[in-house]
């Protein structure tokens, strides 16, 4: 036999008689299996042969040591083809982007260098919490500034603008909460109010939300609102409102009076103009109508 102790593999390349082989009876079998427990009892024997030594202490089981193996078995399936680059590493290859190994290196302020760990003698449970307070603190700075952003763009006039940098005023404070308040869904009707915050109804500025019906539940409710619009839009006579209907009709009457009114006012304006202005007319008319005075003549009466 041809031996690969470090396949665990043995050879057989003598040829087997072939007049035992021929036919497919139990002679065929018998042989075949009697020339393979032959060469497994003279693998085993080889391995034997090779050191072998105790696993786990003196009561394990004795275990060979294989040589290298110098045989290059053949493959059962072909080899697995190479993963194709993703999307970013060709995207990095391009740009020569190159993966940075993380350090545990941390940077001391009093030395000026970089050293391995934290400092021993520092509570990192503190200094965790500490950090994130910071993160915490940063992003609701950036989030107000954000909505102080989205304030002056979204708004006509020009509002005051809003600097949350720590040197706000009180009113300044009021109207930063008050737009934060009212930048949730919700319109800051489920947000907790500061100590001493007074009540206000959210600001309803930005619009009235839509409401819409769920799409699974009381289905008879639902039949009922379909067969109220479909008989609504089968008959001839329109639907009316009755309370946009009175509304308009107000709304008709106040800009009436108010138009009647202002022109009784104008009116009234006019004529007192017209009353004050007639005597001066009529005095400089007949005082350019005036006939001139006849003068006497100087001989004459009984003076003279």
């Amino acid at each position: 036999l041809e031996y690969a102790l470090g396949n665990l593999l043995a050879v057989d390349r003598n040829p087997p008689p072939a007049a035992a082989l021929r036919g497919a009876g139990p002679r065929r079998e018998a042989l075949l299996r009697a020339l393979a427990r032959d060469n497994t009892q003279l693998l085993v024997s080889r391995l034997w042969e090779l050191p072998a030594e105790r696993a786990g202490g003196a009561g394990g089981p004795l275990v060979a040591q294989l040589p290298e193996p110098t045989f290059r078995l053949p493959r059962e399936k072909p080899a697995p083809k190479p993963r194709p680059p993703t999307r970013w590493e060709q995207f990095a290859r391009l740009k020569g982007i190159r993966r940075k190994k993380k350090t545990s290196l941390v940077w001391d302020e009093q030395a000026k260098e970089r050293r391995r760990g934290p400092d021993p003698e520092e509570d990192q449970f503190a200094r965790l919490r500490r950090e994130k307070r910071e993160r915490v603190a940063r992003n609701e700075l950036n989030r107000l500034r954000n909505l102080a952003r989205a304030h002056r763009a979204g708004s006509a006039v020009p509002a005051a603008p809003l600097h949350p940098t720590g040197h706000q005023d009180r009113d300044e404070l009021r109207r930063v909460a008050r737009v934060a308040r009212v930048s949730t869904a919700s319109l800051g009707r489920f947000q907790p109010r500061l100590p001493k915050e007074p009540a206000e109804p959210p600001s309803r500025s930005g619009g009235k939300k839509r409401r819409f019906q769920p799409l699974l539940g009381n289905l008879a409710a639902e039949r009922s609102r379909q067969l109220e619009l479909l008989r609504d839009m089968g008959s001839k006579k329109p639907v009316l409102d009755i309370t946009r209907a009175v509304n308009k009709q107000l709304r008709q009457e106040e800009a009436e009076a108010a138009a009647a009114n202002k022109g009784k006012k104008q009116s009234k304006r006019g004529k007192r103009g017209r009353r004050q202005q007639r005597p001066g007319r009529s005095g400089k008319k007949s005082g350019a109508r005036r006939p001139p005075q006849q003068q006497k003549p100087a001989g004459g009466g009984s003076g003279g």
